[in-house]
């Protein structure tokens, strides 16, 4: 069972296929990790290339291993635009603990439709219960 704290810094975004009509886009990511949801700011402007240096902070409480990115298009007089998703597999910073910010491709209707840079630390939280001698804990000695 996995636990502890799982931050996650959403760096920018290059090459998305551009789903607004007229003007730039205006890209925003939303961060899914099982039933938590976070929003980035909404990169005005910024059309395909969108830089967010953002971080979220996500609880780990199970065995989840996959952190799903939405990048979407504000649109003002419309229903925001799904750009694509990135599905970022996070068996490997539960391993080592923190990757460095690394390109994932961002998919839409099994297309690839740009990527998206993003870097993971994953801090664990010690779990209660467990046989100290075994983890290298400490026993009270006898006085």
């Amino acid at each position: 069972m996995v636990r502890g704290t799982l931050e996650v810094l959403l760096v920018s975004a290059k090459g998305l296929e551009d789903v607004d009509f007229f003007g730039k886009m205006d890209p925003y990511a939303v961060l899914t990790y099982r039933s938590q949801e976070q929003k980035s700011s909404t990169a005005s402007g910024a059309g395909s290339n969108p830089e967010w240096n953002e971080t979220f902070v996500f609880n780990v409480s199970d065995n989840v291993s996959e952190l799903i990115v939405k990048i979407m298009d504000s649109d003002t007089f419309s229903k925001d635009d799904f750009v694509g998703e990135a599905k970022i597999p996070l068996e490997a910073v539960f391993a080592e603990g923190s990757l460095t910010p690394t390109i994932y491709s961002v998919v839409k209707d099994q297309r690839y439709c740009g990527e998206i840079k993003v870097g993971l630390t994953f801090t664990p939280v010690e779990t209660r219960g467990f046989d100290e001698e075994a983890f290298g804990g400490w026993k009270h000695s006898a006085h």
